[in-house]
């Protein structure tokens, strides 16, 4: 199991079809690993809803959350609304939650909150 350092040092990868999502233990571990309120959803994607003072400081993050992705060339679906900013992560490629999803999620946690 890596760190959230170790998670944010590492980059998003093309991953074949046929390597398939991680496995549920492996999900579980790396979800502890990110230990900030991030949650698998009904639909097996990774999620996790910021809140903010104001839209202005929401609207800030989310251009930061779309440089980071952009850099990565790994996109989340954003949903922006007034205060509220809701990231969800997978990786379509394999219908489900790789490596790329949390080392996303780690680059978020690490370059946003701890710069």
């Amino acid at each position: 199991m890596s760190s959230l350092e170790e998670l944010a040092s590492m980059h998003c990868r093309d991953i074949p079809p046929e390597q398939g999502p991680l496995h549920e233990n492996e999900v579980k571990e790396r979800l502890m690993v990110l230990n900030n309120d991030w949650s698998i959803t009904e639909t097996g994607h990774l999620r996790k809803t910021f809140l903010f003072r104001d839209f202005k400081q929401a609207l800030t993050f989310v251009n930061e959350v779309g440089r980071i992705a952009e850099k990565e060339n790994h996109h989340p679906d954003i949903l922006l609304k007034w205060g509220e900013v809701r990231v969800e992560i997978w990786t379509h490629s394999v219908g489900g939650i790789s490596i790329n999803d949390f080392i996303l999620a780690a680059k978020i946690e690490r370059e946003v909150f701890m710069t």
